[in-house]
């Protein structure tokens, strides 16, 4: 098995806008290796959101190469790129995404019924759901619909149901945007205990307190990678 989650290779991603093609990724280079935890900063327009889309697999690059689980992302069609979003990524988003009429148990199992071939949820699958409902401190909650819970436990539940199909790498975009001081260091906390277990994470935040918690952190600026482990000044 290679030593490498995914990686990038001359990831260059053009809009055309009809009189003028804005070049949102200009050629960016990025290893990821498995346990690997960067946080990827730049301000507004720098590329940093353009990149996280195309690591997502929610979008296709226009020129270069997106290796990951020894697939080439590039040259996937809908259907092959939708199995790669269930099967090998795993999503964190500001805003939580979860399904309001929905349990915690019920929105962490969401990704379980989109898998390749649709099989039934078993009790292999509701062990799983139990454990990563204990692992970030809602197994007392399982019953619970969001309304009913903090932004913090809201947050925790995302990070479970980003986890249940075991995904070779975890993207965060903005997971701490929405909170409190105090909640975003109680979930930085569980995402450093995750990545301590092996867990490979890709955090974009304009936050340099968050960054700092990374393993390293990658600025970016005009759609390249500016620079590495430093803070720039990096703004929202």
């Amino acid at each position: 098995m290679s030593d490498l989650a995914a990686e990038v290779v001359d990831l260059q991603k053009h809009y055309d806008l009809g009189t003028i093609v804005v070049k949102a990724l200009r050629g960016v280079t990025i290893r990821f290796p498995h346990g690997d935890f960067v946080a990827i900063m730049g301000s507004s327009g720098s590329g940093k959101s353009t990149l996280l889309n195309l690591l997502g697999a929610l979008d296709r690059p226009t020129l270069g190469d997106y290796i990951i689980g020894g697939q080439n992302v590039a040259q996937m069609d809908d259907d092959e790129l939708s199995a790669i979003r269930n099967e090998l990524i795993g999503f964190i988003f500001q805003s939580y995404n979860l399904i309001p009429q929905y349990t915690v148990l019920e929105n962490v199992e969401v990704p379980l019924h989109y898998r390749t071939g649709y099989p039934p949820i078993n009790s292999e699958d509701r062990d799983r759901i139990n454990y990563l409902a204990e692992l970030v401190g809602l197994g007392d909650r399982m019953d619970h619909r969001p309304f009913q819970l903090s932004g913090g436990q809201q947050q925790r539940v995302a990070i479970a149901r980003a986890l249940v199909n075991d995904p070779q790498i975890i993207l965060a975009d903005e997971p701490t945007g929405n909170l409190d001081s105090a909640t975003e260091e109680e979930i930085m906390q569980v995402l450093l205990k995750l990545n301590e277990e092996g867990r490979t994470i890709v955090m974009v935040t304009h936050e340099s307190n968050v960054a700092k918690l990374a393993k390293r952190q990658i600025y970016m600026k005009d759609g390249i990678v500016a620079g590495e482990g430093v803070f720039p000044g990096a703004g929202g």
